[in-house]
């Protein structure tokens, strides 16, 4: 009986993982600006009155103290509430199936309570800590419901690991979109336009619609499932799929090895990644000295070229294992980072032209690793997780979403709550020694007040918390890579049922599990390759020529040397010699499986000759796809 496939097109996949787009978006603009939009003290405002387009009003909107503890308890509540609420979809018996209804009930609360978060209601700094506070409880409860649903779909909308490995890069990709946005467009937007960051939020409020795509792209409910077994599909009998509870879950979650292994090093690297986040625009802008314009120059540096790097962290992972790619990701962060401490103005002072330099170099480096942080947290789980349903029938694919997510909150949470908005408090100076704790008020900026404590000019004042901050994230990054030795090295189903004891239910059920087989060569899609080439302005170009060469390789009569690839790469004419060549193999390959084709070598070179190189290579691309569908139905 054939199987079901929910996302039998590529157009599917790239839109099934651009569905959380919009929330993610929001969540992240509320990670990178609300802290210092409602207390700007690292923002230096005393230095460079422009950036207050990035606060609310400009000026110190709740009591620090207590709100840095209120802001910790929401995000722990984040977490905490993951559990039950994974559960819950876990175990919804519904004719609309069990992911779907939950976005559906979530939508609006969760739009409405996210507008609320970011419109004061009083100038007491009290009544407005409260009451952030009161809507972002609602706000996290409502977003993560919807996304715990959506996550907890992944599992089994996906065919095999592959492709949900392949959706977790689609998804990864518009992560860092999102974050390309917030992080590169967003102050841009706002140096330019002169908009203050909570009237851009309103602006970008409709993108919380893309939420809804899943509600009509999961196919599940007793309606869906009737019209599946008319067509013939395989559909799972009523009964066969156990129920899980919610403890027997929880246990079962928290003592799966493989799964908890993961978790040790994305807590580490999760540490890492959200105290850089929420502190990034301190960190160009205030412990840098940026200008908007710069630091969108930075930040571009940094988010562009993660399609491309994605793009190579599928192909290493797949060389060299899963493992081995993750932790060079960590590694290449732990030093990427530290250029925000040696391009600061405590150690490079005015010189922008050196700290721009120092930031492009460490953008580019840390562009390696910001996909995969992105990815992984989406596919480990899923993996896992499908694996278990397949061979033990209990499917709480949400419920390790939910335990990632319960653990990463409370990290989190520390990370940017307790940890980064104290220390952003702090201040020093080279010419007095001690340290001293300042706010913002509507007398003074922070660094007025340190400057006054310390007894000197407020240009000698520096904050201590953006200093301190690429410190810790690099520690932390090290650590990861160290616990990371400990993971499977490609998380597959046979290590992952190993891992479990159900060795013998793998055997038994193999056939469950497609990804197991070993083919000649993969097919390549040609949107994803064709994206890239445009993205990176033709750079992926010379990638994608070297993958079609490594291609042909496993079939041609005679090898074709990677030094025809490096000449194309030095010398760009010699490219459409390259081009014939790989035509005329893949030509005779396709003749000699009896896969009709039109001795047509020239016109791919024509085209490359045009200057439309993407044209040819996906010339070249198509016929080598149906090449690979031949011979991998065969194996």
């Amino acid at each position: 009986m054939k199987k079901f496939r929910n996302l039998d097109k590529i157009w599917k996949e790239i839109l099934f993982a651009a569905s959380g787009l919009g929330p993610n978006l929001m969540m992240v603009l509320m990670g990178a600006f609300f802290t210092d939009a409602v207390n700007p003290a690292a923002l230096d405002l005393a230095s460079n009155s422009s950036k207050a387009v990035q606060t609310i009003t400009g000026t110190c909107l709740i009591v620090p103290g207590l709100f840095s503890v209120l802001w910790f308890l929401a995000k722990t509540f984040d977490g905490i509430i993951d559990v039950p609420f994974a559960s819950l979809t876990d175990n919804m018996r519904s004719k609309f199936g069990k992911r779907r209804l939950p976005i559906l009930i979530c939508f609006i609360p969760m739009t409405v309570s996210y507008l609320l978060c970011w419109i004061p209601i009083s100038v007491n700094p009290m009544a407005n800590t409260i009451w952030f506070f009161i809507w972002s409880l609602v706000f996290f409860s409502t977003y993560t419901m919807s996304l715990i649903a959506f996550y907890g779909s992944l599992s089994t909308v996906c065919y095999d690991n592959k492709q949900r490995l392949r959706v977790s890069s689609f998804k990864s990709f518009f992560d860092t979109i999102s974050y390309i946005i917030v992080y590169a467009l967003v102050p841009l937007i706002l140096g330019v336009s002169g908009l203050h960051i909570d009237n851009l939020v309103f602006i970008l409020m409709p993108m919380m619609l893309t939420m809804i795509i899943p509600i009509f792209m999961i196919k599940e409910g007793d309606k869906w499932k009737k019209k599946a077994a008319y067509l013939g599909y395989e559909v799972l009998e009523e009964g066969k799929e156990e129920n899980v509870k919610l403890f027997e879950s929880i246990k079962l979650t928290f003592t799966n090895k493989p799964f908890l292994k993961w978790c040790v090093v994305n807590c580490c690297s999760f540490f890492a990644l959200q105290m850089f986040l929420v502190s990034m625009n301190a960190l160009i802008l205030g412990g840098m000295g940026m200008s908007s314009s710069q630091m969108a120059i930075l930040n571009t540096c940094a988010f562009a070229p993660v399609p491309v790097m994605l793009y190579l962290f599928k192909k290493l992972s797949d060389k060299k294992g899963l493992r081995f790619a993750y932790q060079s990701c960590l590694l290449s962060f732990s030093f990427s980072i530290l250029s925000f401490f040696f391009g600061s103005n405590y150690v490079m002072g005015d010189n922008i032209t050196a700290k721009l330099i120092i930031g492009i170099i460490g953008g580019i480096m840390g562009s390696w690793s910001i996909g995969a942080f992105f990815m992984m947290p989406y596919m480990i789980p899923a993996q896992v997780s499908s694996v278990e349903e397949k061979l033990t029938h209990k499917n709480h694919s949400a419920m390790y979403f939910a335990a990632q997510a319960f653990l990463t909150s409370i990290i989190g949470a520390f990370a940017s709550s307790i940890v980064y908005e104290n220390i952003k408090q702090l201040f020093i100076s080279k010419e007095a020694s001690g340290i001293v704790s300042a706010v913002d008020s509507e007398a003074m900026s922070a660094a007025q007040n340190a400057a006054l404590q310390l007894g000197v000019d407020v240009n000698s004042v520096y904050n201590l918390g953006t200093l301190l901050v690429p410190i810790f994230v690099s520690i932390f990054c090290f650590i990861g890579f160290i616990f990371a030795y400990r993971m499977p090295k490609n998380y597959s189903p046979k290590e992952v049922s190993k891992e479990l004891g159900l060795e013998k239910e793998y055997e038994e059920n193999i056939h469950l599990f497609p990804e197991e087989r070993v083919v000649p060569f993969e097919a390549e899609s040609l949107v994803v390759n064709i994206s890239l080439w445009i993205l990176s302005v033709s750079i992926f170009g010379y990638i994608w020529l070297y993958q079609l060469t490594k291609a042909v390789n496993t079939f041609a009569k005679k090898r074709i040397s990677v030094l025809h690839v490096i000449l194309s790469i030095l010398f760009l004419p010699y490219s459409i010699y390259l081009v014939y060549i790989l035509k005329k193999a893949i030509d005779e390959k396709a003749l000699s499986i009896n896969i009709y084709t039109k001795k047509t070598s020239i016109i791919p070179c024509v085209f490359a000759v045009l200057g439309l190189s993407f044209v040819s290579l996906s010339m070249l691309q198509i016929r080598l796809n149906k090449i690979a569908k031949v011979q991998n139905e065969e194996v």
